[in-house]
């Protein structure tokens, strides 16, 4: 089980385009969430920070091993969503993976995550 959270910062002036971006995730969730199967992603969050300034979006995931990327979809929701992070996300600020220190998962729900 891979378990990451990562920064990831937006571009200047494209907060309106996030607030769209996120909206459009937040409407076709029946969509985005046939293609965490694939993924094997069994919690994805986006979270979202004004911080000095500057805007970073979030990643937390908690997924399974061996999942597809999202790259390598053909689903028309994740061409639409990589669309929306090529016009967002600010490339030349290298994303920040945070250190997982505690994993807190009762077992009852991790056991049902591995039968997946």
């Amino acid at each position: 089980m891979e378990i990451e959270l990562t920064r990831f910062k937006v571009m200047e002036g494209k907060s309106k385009r996030v607030d769209e971006w996120l909206k459009f995730l937040n409407d076709h969730m029946d969509d985005v969430l046939v293609t965490l199967e694939g993924e094997k992603m069994y919690v994805e969050t986006i979270f979202r920070e004004h911080l000095n300034g500057h805007e970073y979006l979030y990643w937390y995931s908690v997924r399974g091993e061996g999942g597809q990327e999202v790259e390598e979809s053909e689903h028309w929701i994740d061409k639409e969503h990589l669309l929306f992070w090529e016009e967002c996300i600010d490339k030349t600020f290298r994303p920040v993976d945070l250190n997982t220190e505690v994993v807190m998962i009762p077992h009852r729900v991790k056991a049902a995550m591995h039968d997946n």
